[in-house]
C-alpha cells in the first residue's frame, strides 16, 4: 500500500517485470539498513546504493523517504501465511486478529503501523485496508462451506473488530487485550445473530 512523485494519483499496484525487481531490491535495502544502522540514519542515497539504482530512481518511484517507509511498511502488513481454521469463524476471528494485535502493539509493529498510516497515499493505505477485507471475504466463505449462519458482512466484521483495534493500537496499544478482542468479535457475531432475517 507504493508512492510516487505524485502521491495522490497514481495506482498502488503490485509492478511486475523490471519494476516489480527494483521495488524488491529497494525494499530489501531499505530493511537490511533499517537492522544494520537503524531508521533514523537512513538516506535515499544508501539505500540506493544498496540496491543498485539511482537515488533519482527511488524519488521518481516514491517520491520521499518517508513515502518509501511507507511502502516498506505496507508490504509488511500484507498477510504472509495461511489464515488458521480454527472450525469456526468465531475462533478464525480471534486467531487472525490476536495475531496482528500481538503484532502491532510491539515496539516494531508500532513503527510499521506508523509509517503506512502516515503517508499522504491514499491508494497505498487502502492497499492495507483491501488486505483485510481479503481475509475476512475467505474466512466468512470458509464458515459458509462450514454451514455456519447467519453470517456478518465483511464491513460489519472491519467496523466492529478491525476499527476499534485499529483505533487502539494507534492511539492507546497498552490498553488492549485478548478479552476486549474477543469482546469485540462477539459482538460482531451476536449483532448479526439478532438482526432480522
Amino acid at each position: 500500500m507504493g508512492s510516487r512523485s505524485d502521491t495522490s494519483c497514481k495506482p498502488a499496484v503490485r509492478p511486475g517485470g523490471r519494476s516489480a525487481r527494483v521495488q524488491q531490491a529497494v525494499h530489501e535495502a531499505v530493511r537490511a539498513l533499517c537492522e544494520e544502522a537503524g531508521r533514523d540514519a537512513l538516506t535515499v542515497p544508501q539505500v540506493a546504493e544498496r540496491a543498485g539504482v539511482t537515488p533519482s530512481t527511488i524519488y521518481r518511484r516514491w517520491g520521499n523517504l518517508k513515502e518509501l517507509m511507507a511502502d516498506v511498511a505496507a508490504e509488511r502488513l500484507q498477510p504472509d501465511a495461511p489464515l488458521a481454521d480454527t472450525g469456526s469463524l468465531e475462533g478464525d476471528l480471534m486467531a487472525w486478529a490476536g495475531d496482528y494485535m500481538e503484532e502491532m502493539a510491539s515496539a516494531p509493529g508500532q513503527q510499521v503501523l506508523a509509517d503506512a498510516l502516515g503517508s499522504h497515499n491514499l491508494a497505498l493505505r487502502q492497499r492495507c485496508w483491501a488486505w483485510q477485507r481479503d481475509q475476512m471475504a475467505f474466512m466468512l466463505e470458509r464458515a459458509r462451506a462450514r454451514g455456519e449462519s447467519p453470517l456478518p458482512t465483511i464491513d460489519a466484521l472491519l467496523d466492529g473488530i478491525m476499527g476499534p483495534l485499529t483505533y487502539r493500537l494507534s492511539y492507546a496499544p497498552d490498553s488492549l487485550s485478548r478479552d476486549g478482542l474477543a469482546h469485540w468479535v462477539r459482538r460482531s457475531l451476536s449483532v448479526t445473530a439478532m438482526a432480522p432475517a
